[in-house]
């Protein structure tokens, strides 16, 4: 019997690195791509589970034998929120999202922040893998950063005012300190530890790990 998948991937059509999913085996992930999300699926020779948008974005053809759901070109949703709402649906609660952040559309990778903060609405666990960067959405507990000795850690409040923060394995420790929106004092930390956290009191947190 074939193990169960337990890790939903969404992949959009944001510019992505060949290197953004090197430490994920695909073979156990359920693969969404949001429509022009196949482009990039494509080209890293990730064959996909379900295709899903309004296909205004996508230049390869449509393959013919994998599961697509074609939505409407006026629609509430974004392609990749309905790629996750369709991920929850069939039960999953853990996402990677590839394919999300940059190119042209920086309207759209701040849409994909706030679809970060949807998963964790829905107590969902969720990371954007965008190469050389990690991007994760606390609403509240605790974020383990295992070996990542050395790497730049930036955390901000997203979609409220401040957030009351704890990180341990820091260069520049915190204690039940409270960042604001307006000061981003959270930018440019370093992880020094092999096992660090960020513990999020209250708020929302917004944390960008970069090798």
């Amino acid at each position: 019997m074939a193990k169960k998948r337990e890790i939903c991937v969404i992949i959009g059509s944001a510019p992505m690195d060949r290197d953004a999913f090197q430490d994920v085996d695909m073979q156990e992930r359920f693969v969404i791509c949001a429509d022009g999300g196949y482009d990039n699926a494509q080209k890293l020779g990730i064959r996909p589970d379900l295709l899903i948008g309004d296909f205004d974005s996508i230049q390869n053809r449509l393959p013919e034998n994998v599961e697509t759901i074609r939505l409407k070109i006026e629609k509430d949703d974004t392609d990749t929120l309905a790629a996750v709402k369709e991920g929850l649906q069939r039960g999953y609660r853990r996402f990677e999202l590839g394919g999300v952040l940059g190119g042209d559309r920086f309207d759209h990778s701040y849409a994909n922040l706030c679809v970060l903060q949807y998963l964790s609405s829905q107590g969902c666990k969720a990371v954007i893998l965008d190469g050389s960067r990690k991007v994760f959405l606390l609403k509240g507990g605790r974020l383990t950063l295992s070996r990542m000795k050395g790497c730049t850690v930036s955390v901000f409040p997203f979609g409220c005012s401040s957030c009351e923060v704890t990180y341990t394995g820091l260069q520049y420790p915190l204690r039940q300190a409270i960042l604001y929106s307006e000061v981003p004092l959270g930018v440019s930390n370093c992880i020094t530890d092999d096992m660090a956290q960020i513990i999020v009191h209250s708020g929302d947190a917004l944390v960008i790990v970069q090798k």
